[in-house]
């Protein structure tokens, strides 16, 4: 279940990617599908040997292009372990929403994007998170939970001001490049969670709609896919941002 828009993102082959806040590797197993030379980033290292054992058997079935490369790293999104301007294109999905220095995670994406790169950043949606929060203290107050609902001028704020810096000096400027919408299927079921309580698996709404989502993932039906078309814009759970740091864009 993809968020970002590779294409949108300009993602190429050979291009070195940064997944910052990983997870369990959607991203980064698609962009190195693509023949990206990834690192999949995150704080969580057992997951992280998921996703590198993954990496392992998606290069023994020759499911990747020859040359694509795929590593993992642990560490500390506030301390990037990684030079300025290394990486062409940088995905943080589902991530800065989790983090309370955001501005300083964003000045290290920055920072280590090369000039003319892209940054693609997606984050829960105003509307259907306001509900959500609405509806259950439990969706939000869990450890390791979403401590702030971004709108859309203030995410875009903070990453064209380059992580304005605690003093208020600025830090690389960046350009909006546009957003999209994602997973409009998906904001009823958290809506139906929240309010059945978001524990309550076994809820027979929840779990009625749960299988409509696995059935959406797994067989990618044509109606659901008219279905998310239609509702993306509208209710959407996700929103993505791209960005370009300034400079030559390499060929």
């Amino acid at each position: 279940m993809l968020t970002v828009d590779f294409d949108r993102l300009g993602l190429r082959p050979g291009d070195r990617v940064l997944d910052m806040g990983a997870g369990a590797g959607r991203h980064s197993f698609e962009m190195y599908r693509r023949g990206a030379d990834v690192i999949a980033f995150d704080m969580d290292a057992e997951e992280l040997e998921r996703v590198r054992d993954l990496f392992v058997a998606m290069e023994q079935a020759g499911e990747v292009p020859v040359g694509a490369e795929a590593d993992v790293k642990q560490g500390d999104a506030l301390a990037l372990p990684f030079a300025d301007g290394e990486f062409d294109r940088i995905v943080a999905a589902e991530v800065l929403e989790h983090i309370h220095a955001d501005v300083d995670a964003i000045r290290e994406l920055i920072r280590v994007l090369r000039p003319g790169g892209t940054l693609a950043i997606s984050v829960p949606r105003w509307l259907p998170e306001v509900v959500n929060w609405r509806l259950s203290d439990d969706y939000h107050n869990a450890e390791g939970g979403h401590i702030r609902i971004y709108t859309d001028h203030e995410l875009i704020d903070k990453v064209t001001k380059g992580g304005r810096s605690n003093d208020g000096t600025p830090g690389d400027a960046m350009v909006f490049m546009g957003k999209d919408y994602a997973h409009g299927l998906h904001s009823p079921y958290w809506w139906i969670k929240c309010a059945v309580g978001v524990e309550n698996d076994e809820h027979p709404l929840a779990k009625a709609y749960h299988q409509l989502l696995v059935w959406e993932i797994m067989k990618q039906p044509t109606v659901l896919k008219l279905a998310g078309k239609v509702l993306d814009p509208l209710i959407g759970k996700s929103m993505v941002l791209y960005f370009r740091k300034p400079g030559p864009v390499h060929d």
